[in-house]
């Protein structure tokens, strides 16, 4: 038999190098939301899923004309390689911008990054040996979880409530830790207006978390898309403006600018912020010159503060419409975050039902959103799920919901009809004489 022969007549494995792979590789998996664009992006179903910003509410002419401008004064440098720090003008503006945080930073500690995400990754390779730990607040990103993931670290969950990450769970999850024989390597949190709860950090809290991981040498990264995006007052201060030496910092212009130009930065203690250039080098040479400059020149030359704030009262139509329709049209058993900025609305579920398992049937109504077993590394969370309000307009919001409360009714009315029946309670025994 020759080797075609023999080829052609035994089973073929779909991936043939594996065994092969790197045991970091092993468990990669496509993200919850990620593997929902496909559905969702369809036009006759209401995404709640995906956090996108709704880019159409810049001056598009003007950007358009303004990176006309930029590449027929400064092509040869937008065109060009550049440090892998990142362009000195943009690391400048990016300080202009935490100072609305109260934060005091230099350009010579940001490093410009392919999004926070990237700064995420690049954090995580340089702190994280397999098995070493995380603490993230519960729920968390699922880009973060993913990360983690990827670099093998035990992801510790933290609880939250309405005020944010609760600073006596994060004691005793430094505890328990400990007591398992392992230290935390940092804190991962999304203070203000978190992805997916919506919650945002107390300002009585947050010198008690600072305390908390100071007090062990626990490094604090402060992961922050939304910040700008307050619709009550104005933004909050930075934990990173309470603390340079303890706390890295994450920023982005994706919910500020643009999400498709990629720039994010991170604003690190000295001796990260080395390591992270390493890492940026070694991982893309640099970043995109076009990009770095195109934001620059949009920070230079535009309102970008009128922008933010045009940004906040959309976002914030939004959400008025999205917890006016959570109120009028969820059945009983729901429960809802309020969230006071940024995208998202974390919903509860009534008692029973999973929100992974209900996808199906919530797609087949044309409704979208992301379970919450997309935001717990043990793959729990299912009794809730998340809603994004920033990209439909509040009209295709309300719609989504009633579409999304009929599909919840229509799943209680199942679990009631086809549970078990409760068996009838044993009758109270005669009460025995002379007790009184």
């Amino acid at each position: 038999m020759t080797g075609q022969q023999q080829s052609a007549s035994q089973p073929q494995r779909i991936d043939r190098y594996v065994g092969q792979y790197a045991e970091r590789a092993v468990d990669m998996v496509a993200s919850e939301i990620r593997a929902l664009f496909a559905v969702a992006a369809r036009p006759e179903i209401v995404s709640l899923a995906g956090g996108s910003p709704y880019v159409a509410a810049l001056p598009l002419d003007a950007v358009g004309e303004m990176i006309g401008q930029l590449i027929a004064n400064h092509g040869a440098t937008a065109l060009q390689y550049c440090t892998a720090q990142g362009d000195a003008g943009l690391r400048e503006r990016i300080c202009d911008v935490m100072a609305l945080e109260q934060i005091r930073a230099h350009p010579d500690d940001v490093v410009v990054t392919v999004g926070s995400q990237q700064a995420l990754d690049l954090l995580t390779k340089i702190f994280i040996d397999p098995g070493d730990v995380i603490l993230v607040e519960a729920p968390s990103y699922v880009g973060a979880l993913g990360a983690f993931a990827g670099y093998q670290a035990n992801v510790v969950h933290v609880a939250m409530d309405d005020d944010g990450l609760i600073p006596e769970a994060l004691q005793e999850a430094i505890e328990r830790t400990a007591a398992a024989g392992k230290r935390a390597k940092f804190l991962y949190t999304v203070p203000n207006f978190q992805n997916p709860a919506g919650v945002t950090l107390a300002a009585g809290r947050r010198h008690r978390i600072l305390d908390i991981c100071a007090s062990v040498g626990l490094l604090v990264v402060e992961d922050n898309p939304y910040g700008l995006l307050g619709f009550e007052s104005d933004p909050m201060r930075a934990l990173r403006a309470d603390d340079a030496a303890g706390v890295v910092y994450l920023g982005t212009f994706s919910k500020t600018f643009a999400a498709g130009v990629r720039v994010g930065w991170a604003l690190a203690p000295p001796a990260i912020r080395d390591k992270l250039i390493l890492a940026a080098e070694s991982a893309v040479l640099c970043h995109s010159s076009f990009s770095q400059l195109t934001v620059r020149e949009y920070l230079n030359t535009q309102p970008w503060q009128e922008q933010i704030k045009d940004f906040r009262e959309l976002y914030r139509e939004r959400r008025d419409a999205t917890l006016s329709a959570l109120s009028a049209m969820m059945p009983p058993g729901c429960h809802w975050t309020r969230p006071a900025g940024g995208f998202y609305v974390w919903l509860g579920l009534p008692e029973g039902i999973n929100a992974k398992a209900m996808l199906p049937r919530a797609i087949s109504s044309r409704v979208a959103y992301v379970p919450g077993t997309g935001f717990y590394a043990d793959g729990s969370g299912g009794g809730y799920a998340r809603l994004c309000y920033s990209f439909p307009d509040p009209d295709r919001i309300a719609e989504g919901i009633r579409r999304l409360a009929s599909v919840i009714g229509n799943e209680t009315q199942l679990q009631n009809d086809f549970a078990p029946p409760t068996p009838p309670a044993p009758p109270t025994p005669p009460r025995p004489t002379g007790i009184r």
